[in-house]
């Protein structure tokens, strides 16, 4: 197997130019993207349980990688919903399937976001990790227009080794997310 065309940019370009801007004196030191998990949960639908079995299918295609299930822990009657139940799916996508994603994402599936400007840099949890939303699955390629039954929507998380906000936003705009532009208006009233 070949090796991922991002992983091979990430160690010839982004290793030296975050090496370069934060001055690690150890190349343990360099953030490095170390899984991404993609989740979707199907708890509103009335119909759940063939709402997962289609979330299930349409996270298959996209990722190329089978997902596992993930179920109620709590009974809560407001909910019609009992423990154990299937509530959605999730997938962790490492090493090559995980490289090929990202490449897949970041050339193909975020241009494809209705009035894309760039992704939001507000979604970092403090320890370098990045959250995205997508309310429908239509943006993938993957996913064939006419054969969607409902709308899905899913996280996708980008997990790091970064310590800080900072040098993970750092490490993915230097693999190519597309992050949003500061707006000047925005910057002027702060």
């Amino acid at each position: 197997m070949s090796t991922p065309t991002l992983l091979t940019y990430y160690k010839e370009k982004v290793v030296p130019a975050l090496q370069a801007k934060h001055n690690y004196k150890n190349v343990h030191q360099i953030p490095r993207l170390e899984k991404i998990v993609v989740t979707t949960c199907m708890g509103k639908h009335p119909d759940r349980k063939q709402a997962v079995e289609d979330a299930v299918a349409e996270i298959a295609k996209i990722t190329g990688q089978k997902p596992a299930m993930t179920y109620a822990r709590k009974s809560v009657a407001n909910f019609k919903l009992r423990e154990g139940e299937v509530l959605g799916a999730r997938v962790t996508l490492r090493a090559a399937r995980m490289w090929e994603f990202l490449d897949r994402f970041i050339n193909i599936t975020a241009p494809n976001i209705r009035d894309f400007r760039g992704l939001p840099t507000k979604s970092f949890d403090g320890r370098g990790n990045y959250a995205i939303g997508i309310p429908d699955q239509s943006i993938f390629p993957e996913i064939e227009l006419d054969q969607i039954k409902r709308n899905i929507g899913f996280d996708i998380i980008f997990v790091t080794s970064a310590p800080t906000d900072e040098e993970g936003r750092d490490l993915l705009a230097e693999l190519g997310i597309p992050f949003r532009k500061p707006n000047k208006k925005t910057e002027e009233k702060a």
